[in-house]
Protein backbone atom coordinates (compact mmCIF):
# COMPACT_ATOMS: atom_id res chain seq x y z
CA UNK A 1 0.00 0.00 0.00
CA UNK A 2 1.16 3.85 -1.07
CA UNK A 3 2.59 5.50 2.23
CA UNK A 4 1.41 8.93 2.66
CA UNK A 5 2.72 11.96 4.53
CA UNK A 6 2.89 15.46 5.38
CA UNK A 7 4.90 17.70 3.91
CA UNK A 8 3.62 21.40 4.33
CA UNK A 9 1.38 22.79 7.15
CA UNK A 10 -0.45 26.32 7.56
CA UNK A 11 -3.00 27.84 9.31
CA UNK A 12 -4.98 30.78 10.65
CA UNK A 13 -6.55 30.54 13.25
CA UNK A 14 -7.39 32.28 16.62
CA UNK A 15 -3.88 31.16 18.24
CA UNK A 16 -1.57 32.41 15.50
CA UNK A 17 -1.44 33.72 12.01
CA UNK A 18 0.75 30.43 10.92
CA UNK A 19 1.65 27.34 12.63
CA UNK A 20 4.80 28.85 14.49
CA UNK A 21 2.66 31.13 15.87
CA UNK A 22 0.41 28.63 16.69
CA UNK A 23 2.77 26.05 18.55
CA UNK A 24 4.02 29.00 20.53
CA UNK A 25 0.31 29.95 21.86
CA UNK A 26 -0.34 26.30 22.34
CA UNK A 27 3.17 25.63 24.44
CA UNK A 28 2.20 29.31 26.66
CA UNK A 29 -1.48 27.74 27.16
CA UNK A 30 -2.95 30.90 25.86
CA UNK A 31 -6.31 31.32 25.61
CA UNK A 32 -8.12 33.10 22.58
CA UNK A 33 -11.68 32.97 23.76
CA UNK A 34 -12.95 36.59 24.57
CA UNK A 35 -15.83 39.37 23.72
CA UNK A 36 -17.11 38.20 20.47
CA UNK A 37 -16.98 41.85 18.07
CA UNK A 38 -19.44 41.06 15.46
CA UNK A 39 -22.51 43.12 14.23
CA UNK A 40 -25.82 43.26 16.85
CA UNK A 41 -23.64 41.62 19.37
CA UNK A 42 -26.05 42.92 22.23
CA UNK A 43 -29.01 41.17 20.87
CA UNK A 44 -26.84 37.72 21.24
CA UNK A 45 -27.09 35.73 24.79
CA UNK A 46 -23.77 34.21 24.16
CA UNK A 47 -21.62 37.00 23.47
CA UNK A 48 -18.03 35.01 23.69
CA UNK A 49 -15.96 33.52 20.89
CA UNK A 50 -12.41 32.87 19.27
CA UNK A 51 -12.18 35.32 16.73
CA UNK A 52 -9.07 35.59 13.96
CA UNK A 53 -7.85 39.04 15.01
CA UNK A 54 -5.81 41.18 13.08
CA UNK A 55 -6.22 39.39 9.47
CA UNK A 56 -6.65 41.68 7.11
CA UNK A 57 -7.93 40.23 3.85
CA UNK A 58 -6.65 43.28 1.95
CA UNK A 59 -3.33 41.89 3.08
CA UNK A 60 -3.37 38.92 1.20
CA UNK A 61 -5.92 39.38 -1.71
CA UNK A 62 -5.98 41.83 -4.68
CA UNK A 63 -9.57 44.06 -4.44
CA UNK A 64 -10.93 42.42 -7.52
CA UNK A 65 -10.65 39.13 -5.60
CA UNK A 66 -12.29 40.12 -2.37
CA UNK A 67 -16.07 40.30 -4.22
CA UNK A 68 -15.58 36.24 -4.89
CA UNK A 69 -14.08 35.09 -1.52
CA UNK A 70 -16.13 34.48 1.78
CA UNK A 71 -13.52 34.66 4.63
CA UNK A 72 -13.99 30.80 5.62
CA UNK A 73 -12.22 30.94 1.66
CA UNK A 74 -9.90 33.43 2.85
CA UNK A 75 -8.83 31.23 5.52
CA UNK A 76 -8.21 28.13 3.59
CA UNK A 77 -6.70 29.89 0.74
CA UNK A 78 -3.69 31.83 3.07
CA UNK A 79 -3.06 28.49 4.64
CA UNK A 80 -2.56 26.82 1.55
CA UNK A 81 -0.27 29.03 0.70
CA UNK A 82 1.77 28.50 3.95
CA UNK A 83 1.30 24.49 3.40
CA UNK A 84 2.59 24.45 0.06
CA UNK A 85 5.64 26.82 0.28
CA UNK A 86 7.00 24.84 3.68
CA UNK A 87 6.27 21.76 1.22
CA UNK A 88 8.40 23.31 -1.61
CA UNK A 89 5.95 22.04 -4.69
CA UNK A 90 6.60 23.03 -7.82
CA UNK A 91 3.99 20.82 -10.24
CA UNK A 92 4.30 20.61 -14.26
CA UNK A 93 2.01 19.83 -16.18
CA UNK A 94 1.53 16.46 -15.65
CA UNK A 95 2.09 17.01 -11.47
CA UNK A 96 -1.11 19.03 -11.59
CA UNK A 97 -3.24 15.96 -13.31
CA UNK A 98 -1.81 13.94 -10.21
CA UNK A 99 -2.57 16.84 -7.49
CA UNK A 100 -5.66 17.90 -5.48
CA UNK A 101 -7.61 19.34 -3.34
CA UNK A 102 -10.29 18.13 -0.12
CA UNK A 103 -11.43 20.41 2.25
CA UNK A 104 -13.68 20.26 4.86
CA UNK A 105 -16.26 23.45 6.18
CA UNK A 106 -19.78 22.79 7.70
CA UNK A 107 -21.20 26.12 6.91
CA UNK A 108 -19.64 26.98 4.00
CA UNK A 109 -20.02 30.62 2.96
CA UNK A 110 -21.97 31.73 6.22
CA UNK A 111 -21.16 34.93 6.51
CA UNK A 112 -22.19 35.55 3.33
CA UNK A 113 -25.46 33.95 3.89
CA UNK A 114 -25.88 36.38 6.81
CA UNK A 115 -25.04 39.08 5.13
CA UNK A 116 -27.73 38.57 2.14
CA UNK A 117 -30.37 37.56 4.37
CA UNK A 118 -29.94 41.07 6.09
CA UNK A 119 -29.96 42.87 2.08
CA UNK A 120 -33.14 41.05 1.05
CA UNK A 121 -34.94 41.22 4.10
CA UNK A 122 -34.22 43.80 6.38
CA UNK A 123 -32.84 46.22 3.96
CA UNK A 124 -35.50 45.67 1.40
CA UNK A 125 -33.75 45.59 -1.58
CA UNK A 126 -34.35 43.07 -4.48
CA UNK A 127 -31.27 42.81 -5.85
CA UNK A 128 -27.81 40.88 -4.75
CA UNK A 129 -24.24 41.05 -6.00
CA UNK A 130 -23.99 38.60 -8.88
CA UNK A 131 -21.06 36.29 -6.95
CA UNK A 132 -23.13 35.66 -3.90
CA UNK A 133 -23.46 31.76 -4.94
CA UNK A 134 -19.99 31.28 -6.26
CA UNK A 135 -18.76 32.91 -2.63
CA UNK A 136 -21.78 31.21 -0.56
CA UNK A 137 -21.18 27.17 -1.89
CA UNK A 138 -19.45 24.90 0.21
CA UNK A 139 -17.02 24.01 -2.43
CA UNK A 140 -15.70 27.65 -3.04
CA UNK A 141 -13.08 27.07 -0.76
CA UNK A 142 -11.96 24.02 -2.53
CA UNK A 143 -12.60 25.63 -6.09
CA UNK A 144 -10.16 28.66 -5.11
CA UNK A 145 -7.68 26.44 -3.65
CA UNK A 146 -7.50 24.37 -7.04
CA UNK A 147 -7.16 27.66 -8.97
CA UNK A 148 -4.40 28.80 -7.21
CA UNK A 149 -2.13 26.05 -7.41
CA UNK A 150 -2.88 24.42 -10.95
CA UNK A 151 -4.88 20.96 -8.66
CA UNK A 152 -6.35 19.42 -11.85
CA UNK A 153 -6.83 16.19 -10.11
CA UNK A 154 -9.73 15.25 -7.62
CA UNK A 155 -11.33 18.00 -6.06
CA UNK A 156 -14.26 17.86 -3.67
CA UNK A 157 -15.45 19.51 0.17
CA UNK A 158 -16.82 17.36 2.63
CA UNK A 159 -19.49 18.48 4.70
CA UNK A 160 -19.86 16.59 8.39
CA UNK A 161 -20.42 19.15 10.79
CA UNK A 162 -17.63 19.05 13.33
CA UNK A 163 -16.02 16.37 11.83
CA UNK A 164 -15.50 17.87 8.15
CA UNK A 165 -11.93 18.32 8.27
CA UNK A 166 -11.44 14.68 9.56
CA UNK A 167 -13.90 13.48 7.18
CA UNK A 168 -11.64 15.56 4.38
CA UNK A 169 -8.04 14.11 5.40
CA UNK A 170 -8.93 10.67 5.63
CA UNK A 171 -10.52 10.96 1.90
CA UNK A 172 -7.45 12.30 1.04
CA UNK A 173 -5.57 10.19 2.42
CA UNK A 174 -7.15 6.99 0.63
CA UNK A 175 -7.32 8.61 -2.81
CA UNK A 176 -2.95 8.95 -1.97
CA UNK A 177 -3.29 4.81 -1.12
CA UNK A 178 -5.86 4.16 -4.07
CA UNK A 179 -3.65 5.89 -6.57
CA UNK A 180 -5.66 8.32 -7.74
CA UNK A 181 -3.51 11.00 -7.08
CA UNK A 182 -0.23 11.87 -5.69
CA UNK A 183 -0.32 14.99 -3.69
CA UNK A 184 -3.58 16.48 -2.16
CA UNK A 185 -3.96 19.83 -0.19
CA UNK A 186 -6.27 19.10 2.50
CA UNK A 187 -7.99 20.09 5.75
CA UNK A 188 -10.32 22.53 6.43
CA UNK A 189 -11.74 25.87 7.56
CA UNK A 190 -14.99 27.73 9.11
CA UNK A 191 -16.17 31.46 9.35
CA UNK A 192 -19.54 30.98 11.10
CA UNK A 193 -18.73 34.19 14.01
CA UNK A 194 -21.43 36.39 13.04
CA UNK A 195 -24.82 36.97 14.31
CA UNK A 196 -26.92 34.70 12.71
CA UNK A 197 -24.00 31.94 12.80
CA UNK A 198 -24.09 32.66 16.54
CA UNK A 199 -28.06 32.85 17.10
CA UNK A 200 -28.26 29.52 15.19
CA UNK A 201 -25.96 28.04 17.76
CA UNK A 202 -27.40 29.49 20.99
CA UNK A 203 -30.61 27.57 20.16
CA UNK A 204 -28.81 24.03 20.89
CA UNK A 205 -28.75 25.25 24.37
CA UNK A 206 -24.92 23.58 24.33
CA UNK A 207 -22.91 27.18 24.85
CA UNK A 208 -20.99 28.59 27.09
CA UNK A 209 -21.25 32.27 28.56
CA UNK A 210 -18.47 32.68 29.84
CA UNK A 211 -15.49 30.19 28.99
CA UNK A 212 -14.28 26.40 27.43
CA UNK A 213 -12.99 24.12 29.99
CA UNK A 214 -13.20 20.54 28.52
CA UNK A 215 -13.22 17.73 31.10
CA UNK A 216 -12.95 19.48 33.66
CA UNK A 217 -16.28 18.53 36.50
CA UNK A 218 -17.43 22.52 36.07
CA UNK A 219 -17.39 22.47 32.53
CA UNK A 220 -20.23 24.81 31.01
CA UNK A 221 -20.59 23.92 27.20
CA UNK A 222 -18.54 24.65 23.45
CA UNK A 223 -16.95 28.22 22.82
CA UNK A 224 -17.31 28.76 18.73
CA UNK A 225 -14.17 29.83 17.18
CA UNK A 226 -13.34 30.30 13.86
CA UNK A 227 -10.45 30.08 11.46
CA UNK A 228 -8.69 26.86 9.59
CA UNK A 229 -5.70 24.75 8.40
CA UNK A 230 -4.38 23.19 5.27
CA UNK A 231 -1.89 20.28 4.74
CA UNK A 232 -0.18 18.76 2.08
CA UNK A 233 -0.45 15.33 2.04
CA UNK A 234 2.14 13.56 -0.30
CA UNK A 235 2.56 10.04 -1.85
CA UNK A 236 6.22 8.96 0.05
CA UNK A 237 8.10 7.63 -1.88
CA UNK A 238 7.58 11.03 -4.24
CA UNK A 239 8.76 13.28 -1.08
CA UNK A 240 11.54 11.28 -0.13
CA UNK A 241 12.61 11.43 -4.16
CA UNK A 242 12.79 15.45 -3.88
CA UNK A 243 13.94 15.76 -0.95
CA UNK A 244 10.75 17.60 0.73
CA UNK A 245 10.63 18.03 4.84
CA UNK A 246 8.45 15.26 6.30
CA UNK A 247 6.48 16.54 9.19
CA UNK A 248 4.33 12.93 9.78
CA UNK A 249 3.42 10.13 8.58
CA UNK A 250 -0.29 9.71 7.89
CA UNK A 251 -0.81 5.96 9.01
CA UNK A 252 -4.20 5.70 10.04
CA UNK A 253 -7.94 6.86 8.98
CA UNK A 254 -11.17 5.51 10.54
CA UNK A 255 -14.92 6.73 10.31
CA UNK A 256 -18.28 5.30 11.27
CA UNK A 257 -21.95 6.37 12.23
CA UNK A 258 -23.26 6.21 14.89
CA UNK A 259 -27.06 5.70 13.96
CA UNK A 260 -28.40 6.69 16.89
CA UNK A 261 -29.43 10.76 17.50
CA UNK A 262 -29.22 13.62 15.64
CA UNK A 263 -27.46 15.19 18.57
CA UNK A 264 -26.72 13.37 21.53
CA UNK A 265 -23.54 11.78 21.45
CA UNK A 266 -23.14 7.67 21.23
CA UNK A 267 -19.72 5.64 22.90
CA UNK A 268 -20.27 3.07 20.23
CA UNK A 269 -19.48 5.23 17.01
CA UNK A 270 -16.50 6.45 18.60
CA UNK A 271 -14.93 3.29 19.67
CA UNK A 272 -15.18 1.64 16.59
CA UNK A 273 -13.65 4.99 14.81
CA UNK A 274 -10.96 4.76 16.73
CA UNK A 275 -10.43 1.07 16.55
CA UNK A 276 -10.49 0.98 12.53
CA UNK A 277 -7.90 4.25 13.15
CA UNK A 278 -5.65 2.13 14.70
CA UNK A 279 -5.79 -1.11 12.92
CA UNK A 280 -5.36 1.14 9.65
CA UNK A 281 -2.40 2.17 11.15
CA UNK A 282 -1.47 -1.25 12.36
CA UNK A 283 -0.72 0.38 16.14
CA UNK A 284 -2.21 -0.98 19.25
CA UNK A 285 -3.28 1.56 21.76
CA UNK A 286 -0.46 1.26 22.99
CA UNK A 287 1.87 3.11 20.61
CA UNK A 288 -0.42 5.89 20.82
CA UNK A 289 1.90 8.73 22.94
CA UNK A 290 -1.15 11.60 22.79
CA UNK A 291 -4.57 11.98 22.19
CA UNK A 292 -6.47 15.17 20.40
CA UNK A 293 -9.94 14.86 21.71
CA UNK A 294 -13.01 15.89 20.14
CA UNK A 295 -13.37 17.31 24.01
CA UNK A 296 -16.39 20.35 23.58
CA UNK A 297 -16.71 21.15 26.87
CA UNK A 298 -20.15 20.13 27.07
CA UNK A 299 -21.28 17.72 29.43
CA UNK A 300 -22.53 14.79 27.55
CA UNK A 301 -19.67 14.89 24.72
CA UNK A 302 -16.72 14.94 27.68
CA UNK A 303 -17.96 12.05 29.11
CA UNK A 304 -19.02 9.86 26.31
CA UNK A 305 -15.86 10.33 24.60
CA UNK A 306 -13.66 9.51 27.97
CA UNK A 307 -15.94 6.04 28.03
CA UNK A 308 -15.02 5.20 24.76
CA UNK A 309 -11.51 6.39 24.99
CA UNK A 310 -11.40 3.54 28.08
CA UNK A 311 -12.84 1.17 26.28
CA UNK A 312 -10.14 1.30 23.38
CA UNK A 313 -7.37 2.71 25.11
CA UNK A 314 -8.06 0.17 28.23
CA UNK A 315 -5.49 0.44 31.36
CA UNK A 316 -3.06 2.98 28.98
CA UNK A 317 -5.46 5.33 28.84
CA UNK A 318 -4.13 6.04 32.38
CA UNK A 319 -0.54 6.93 30.47
CA UNK A 320 -1.52 8.49 27.39
CA UNK A 321 -2.49 12.39 27.77
CA UNK A 322 -5.52 13.52 26.27
CA UNK A 323 -6.32 17.24 25.76
CA UNK A 324 -8.47 19.49 24.07
CA UNK A 325 -7.10 22.49 22.52
CA UNK A 326 -10.28 23.88 22.15
CA UNK A 327 -10.24 25.51 25.23
CA UNK A 328 -7.87 27.48 23.72
CA UNK A 329 -9.13 28.71 20.16
CA UNK A 330 -12.75 27.42 19.97
CA UNK A 331 -14.77 25.00 18.32
CA UNK A 332 -14.03 25.83 14.89
CA UNK A 333 -16.76 23.43 13.27
CA UNK A 334 -15.69 22.22 10.30
CA UNK A 335 -11.94 23.38 10.26
CA UNK A 336 -11.98 22.46 14.09
CA UNK A 337 -10.06 18.85 13.58
CA UNK A 338 -7.52 20.79 11.27
CA UNK A 339 -6.56 23.10 13.54
CA UNK A 340 -6.41 20.03 16.15
CA UNK A 341 -3.95 17.96 13.99
CA UNK A 342 -1.31 20.67 14.23
CA UNK A 343 -1.59 19.61 18.15
CA UNK A 344 0.09 16.17 16.96
CA UNK A 345 1.98 17.30 14.79
CA UNK A 346 3.66 19.87 17.74
CA UNK A 347 3.54 16.65 19.84
CA UNK A 348 5.38 14.01 17.65
CA UNK A 349 7.93 16.91 16.03
CA UNK A 350 8.46 19.24 19.34
CA UNK A 351 7.97 16.76 21.65
CA UNK A 352 5.60 18.71 23.68
CA UNK A 353 2.25 18.13 24.41
CA UNK A 354 -0.36 20.92 24.00
CA UNK A 355 -2.61 21.68 27.23
CA UNK A 356 -6.34 22.04 28.10
CA UNK A 357 -6.57 25.27 29.36
CA UNK A 358 -9.17 26.45 31.95
CA UNK A 359 -9.24 23.59 33.91
CA UNK A 360 -10.36 23.70 37.22
CA UNK A 361 -11.31 20.27 38.62
CA UNK A 362 -11.41 16.53 37.65
CA UNK A 363 -14.54 14.84 36.69
CA UNK A 364 -14.81 11.47 37.90
CA UNK A 365 -17.01 10.67 34.78
CA UNK A 366 -13.62 11.71 32.98
CA UNK A 367 -11.41 9.68 34.14
CA UNK A 368 -8.25 10.95 31.97
CA UNK A 369 -4.99 12.71 32.02
CA UNK A 370 -6.06 16.10 30.33
CA UNK A 371 -2.64 17.99 30.52
CA UNK A 372 -4.56 20.50 33.03
CA UNK A 373 -3.05 23.98 32.10
CA UNK A 374 0.24 23.34 31.53
CA UNK A 375 1.78 21.78 28.17
CA UNK A 376 3.97 19.29 28.78
CA UNK A 377 7.32 17.77 27.32
CA UNK A 378 6.91 14.02 26.32
CA UNK A 379 7.55 12.13 23.38
CA UNK A 380 5.22 10.46 21.14
CA UNK A 381 5.88 8.49 18.33
CA UNK A 382 2.16 8.41 17.23
CA UNK A 383 -0.95 10.49 18.05
CA UNK A 384 -4.81 10.19 17.37
CA UNK A 385 -7.28 13.07 16.50
CA UNK A 386 -10.87 12.86 17.43
CA UNK A 387 -13.81 14.51 15.50
CA UNK A 388 -17.05 13.25 16.41
CA UNK A 389 -20.12 15.18 15.02
CA UNK A 390 -23.40 16.04 15.38
CA UNK A 391 -25.20 13.56 13.31
CA UNK A 392 -23.44 10.94 15.17
CA UNK A 393 -20.76 10.98 12.28
CA UNK A 394 -17.07 10.41 13.47
CA UNK A 395 -13.93 10.66 12.10
CA UNK A 396 -10.39 9.52 13.12
CA UNK A 397 -6.91 10.21 12.10
CA UNK A 398 -3.40 8.44 13.23
CA UNK A 399 -0.43 10.00 12.46
CA UNK A 400 3.44 8.08 13.03
CA UNK A 401 6.55 10.09 13.87
CA UNK A 402 8.28 10.38 10.38
CA UNK A 403 11.31 7.84 10.34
Amino acid sequence: MRRVVITGAGTVNPLGSDVPSTYQAMQAAQCAIGPLTCRDVARLGVQIGAEVKGFDPAAHFARAQLPLLDRFTQFALVSARQAMAQAGLELSDDDQTRAGVVLGTAGGGNLTVDDNYRTVYEAGKNRVHPFVVPKLMHNAAASHVSMAFGLKGPGFTTSTACASANHAMGQALMLIRAGMADVMLTGGSEAMLGFGGIKAWEGLRVMSRDTCRPFSRDRSGMVQGEGGAVFVFEERDRALARGAPILAEVAGFGMSSDASDIVMPDRDGPVRAMRMALADAGLAPEAIGYVNAHGTGTAANDRTEAQALAEVMGDHLADCPVSSTKSMHGHLIGGTSAVELLACLMALQDGVLAPTVNFTEADPDCALDAVPNTAREARADAAMSNAFAFGGLNAVMVLRRAA
